[in-house]
């Protein structure tokens, strides 16, 4: 199976490392899944993580590890093109949707705009998508 995941899981999963966005990551760290980025999605993560906020809580060290095991760890594909018959109400999020649907992935996000998706897009919250890993398995 092959997931995109949203920024904010990633960095709710480094605030909160007995959440169930870290146990999202942990299946990705066992080899439950295979983790699709783009230079947008890394560029966003970067963006997040240099926050003010999140600076006082993941320091750039961390960060910046996060990141470089995601660029070696992860398949790193092109930015698709964003041409989609389905949009989010939020516009940031549609390289998000034109990712996961150029590599055929899921999207795993706690954002409500992508989750009201989930009817017409294969979009899980992190706790869905533990249970769809575990129904794999």
């Amino acid at each position: 199976m092959r997931a995109v995941l949203d920024p904010n899981v990633i960095v709710s999963a480094l605030l909160a490392p007995s959440g169930t966005p870290a146990k999202v990551l942990r299946a990705w760290f066992d080899g439950g899944y295979e983790i699709i980025v783009s230079p947008l999605l890394l560029a966003e993560l970067t963006r997040v993580f240099d926050y003010p906020k999140l600076r006082l809580r993941i320091s750039e060290a961390e960060s910046r590890q996060f990141i470089d095991l995601v660029k070696h760890q992860g398949e790193i594909v092109d930015d698709p093109e964003i041409s989609l018959s389905i949009r989010s109400s939020d516009p940031d999020d549609d390289y998000l949707i034109a990712l996961a649907a150029t590599t055929r992935s899921v999207i795993v996000s706690g954002d409500h705009h992508l989750l009201d998706l989930a009817d017409r897009l294969p979009v899980h919250s992190p706790a869905a998508f533990l249970e769809l890993l575990i129904a794999a398995l």
